[in-house]
């Protein structure tokens, strides 16, 4: 069987203990689109709500889970540690955001890794990000012009980092059976890179640390990380393959917007295969991505029930100063 492509990072899901607090952050600091406001098919007594550029592109989408007041939780081995957004490699634009994140008393630190300017620093609950300036970044188009000039403006992922405390079984994964190229090596992260480097959401990182503690799930953290595949047949054909190769693969879930499969890779990480269609306009036009609730069909009965007990969104919060991690 002909192995179809992992073209890049397809979405990140994450934790979160406020809604209205998680979007506020993200849509005014940031300045991505709330492109869906939902609920977690699996829980929906709390929202689902996805983050990414105007049309809602793969390789654009970051989404919550934002269950109230739920405790925090510990980044560790096992986990993805670290969310990083492409910015213009500028000095003006890599000013811009220092100055962005220190208006908004966030702490952050800058270092330099494989060449590229970082930025790094957490979310308001403790989710570690990055802004990673790149010379050439996609051209993507973010709605929050009038916060975030396009000259400035994040234009998608540029990796995801996971802390593992051994290489050589997850990389029989990665390059043997997910043809990702090991691209680089710096200080104890390895760098690997997937087939369209024009996409975003090219590489994924391990740090590989012995003695790296335990991840504990919580508020800031991520959940799991998804990687693209082009449509409902590539997938079907990743299915077979992991499963030949020893993983135990879920059945398809249909994610309204998506449809996808998952599985735990070697030192705990959970990885998802998503599929780019059938996307976010399937039930809003591109113009109203992210304005109302909508469910999945097997929770429109209960709309008002589920309604009446999700926090409105769209509220003045205080923000709260942050911590490097």
């Amino acid at each position: 069987m002909t192995r179809p492509n992992i073209s890049g990072i397809h979405h990140i899901t994450a934790i979160s203990a406020s809604a209205v607090e998680n979007l506020a952050f993200y849509e005014n600091t940031l300045g991505l689109r709330l492109v869906k406001q939902t609920v977690n098919f699996d829980d929906p007594t709390t929202y689902h709500l996805y983050y990414g550029d105007e049309q809602g592109t793969p390789g654009t989408i970051l989404t919550f889970f934002p269950w109230e007041k739920l405790p925090q939780g510990r980044p560790g081995s096992g986990m993805v540690t670290a969310i990083a957004f492409a910015v213009p490699m500028s000095i003006d634009s890599m000013d811009f955001w220092k100055r962005r994140v220190a208006a908004e008393g966030i702490r952050f630190e800058t270092i330099e890794r494989f060449g590229e300017p970082v930025i790094r620093f957490v979310d308001p609950h403790g989710l570690p990000l990055e802004l990673i300036g790149i010379p050439h970044p996609p051209d993507i188009s973010f709605r929050q012009a009038a916060l975030i000039p396009k000259a400035h403006a994040i234009t998608g992922f540029h990796s995801a980092t996971a802390t593992l405390k051994e290489l050589e079984p997850i990389t029989a994964l990665l390059q043997d059976v997910m043809g990702m190229t090991l691209s680089g090596q710096e200080n104890g992260r390895y760098r690997f890179s997937m087939d369209n480097p024009e996409d975003p959401g090219h590489y994924f990182n391990l740090i590989v640390d012995p003695q790296a503690h335990s991840g504990r799930a919580g508020s800031g953290t991520v959940h799991h990380i998804a990687f693209r595949t082009e449509n409902d047949a590539t997938q079907v054909q990743w299915q077979s393959i992991l499963r030949r190769s020893g993983f135990d693969v879920t059945d398809v879930r249909d994610r309204q917007y998506f449809r996808s499969i998952y599985f735990r890779s070697p030192g705990g990480v959970l990885f998802e295969i998503a599929t780019d269609s059938p996307g976010f306009s399937v039930d809003e036009a591109v113009a109203d991505l992210g304005t109302s609730l909508k469910l999945p069909p097997q929770y429109e009965p209960s709309r008002a029930a589920i309604e009446k007990q999700l926090p409105p969104l769209r509220v003045d919060v205080s923000r709260k100063e942050s911590s490097i991690y």
